[in-house]
């Protein structure tokens, strides 16, 4: 017969082995370019290094802020001790075209409760020009309030984000909102429906402005000299799309919005 203390000894050792194998969280990321993760099959069939890159999605970097030490400062948020960031975000997209083609659909398939969603369009929403993709004020809140809603039916947590500063318009030396409404409307909805929210908009205009017109347009984004990357041989400019250093600072303003919030039952 087993001693108390061996019996003992296996409880915790048991408990210990089922805390280590709790499920991980999960974190699905909706939106547009700004977001999206080119690599992997973004392109398949494609060479992302000799086809896209130095261009990258803040969402391409988010994985690596979800370790164990960062997790530690969302514990309102996540209570595993791991994290998978599936991002289903694509380019082009506004809330309208991620939902008619499906995309939404098959992220409310795989979601379960407790599940963090981080929702940020508007880029193509405003795009009034490109009517392929084209929503308006009262269309891009509806499709906001429907994925808040059916992520809620599911058990999960959704996030909406102001849409990322691009990097223009600058006046008298302060980077000031180019998104027009649809800022103040996703603010909206976010109040309306008592939405954990993250100004990354505001949160990104105030962090490149101290970083500087000259720093960010260099650094940041997509503006690429001739001759430097397979992909771009005759260069680029492009104020709205990140290069890695852009990419991964923005990541940081998201990640540091999620130790901000208030979890909504």
């Amino acid at each position: 017969m087993r001693s108390i203390t061996a019996l003992l000894l296996i409880i915790i050792l048991g408990s210990v082995d089922f805390i280590s194998k709790k499920e991980p969280g999960m974190i699905y990321l909706i939106g547009d370019s700004t977001m999206a993760d080119y690599s992997g099959d973004y392109d398949p069939g494609k060479d992302y290094m000799k086809t896209r890159y130095p261009l990258m999605g803040w969402g391409q970097v988010f994985q690596q802020f979800m370790v164990s030490d960062s997790l530690d400062k969302i514990p309102r948020l996540i209570e595993s001790d791991s994290v998978i960031v599936d991002n289903r975000a694509r380019g082009g997209r506004s809330t309208r075209t991620f939902f008619q083609e499906g995309r939404w659909r098959s992220v409310f398939k795989d979601l379960k409760e407790d599940d963090l969603v981080l929702i940020q369009f508007g880029h193509n929403d405003a795009s009034e020009s490109k009517t392929e993709r084209y929503v308006n004020i009262q269309g891009y809140k509806e499709f906001l309030r429907l994925f808040v809603s059916q992520a809620r039916q599911k058990g999960a947590h959704p996030i909406i984000l102001t849409p990322v500063a691009r990097n223009y318009p600058w006046e008298d030396s302060l980077l000031k909102n180019v998104h027009g409404e649809y800022y103040q409307a996703a603010k909206d909805v976010a109040k309306e429906m008592d939405v954990m929210l993250i100004d990354l908009n505001q949160r990104s205009m105030d962090h490149f402005f101290r970083k500087g017109k000259e720093y960010v347009s260099s650094n940041y984004f997509m503006n690429l000299p001739a001759g430097k990357y397979e992909a771009y041989p005759e260069g680029q400019e492009d104020n709205t799309h990140f290069q890695p250093a852009g990419a991964k600072a923005v990541a940081q303003l998201v990640f540091d919005g999620m130790k901000e919030v208030e979890l909504k039952e």
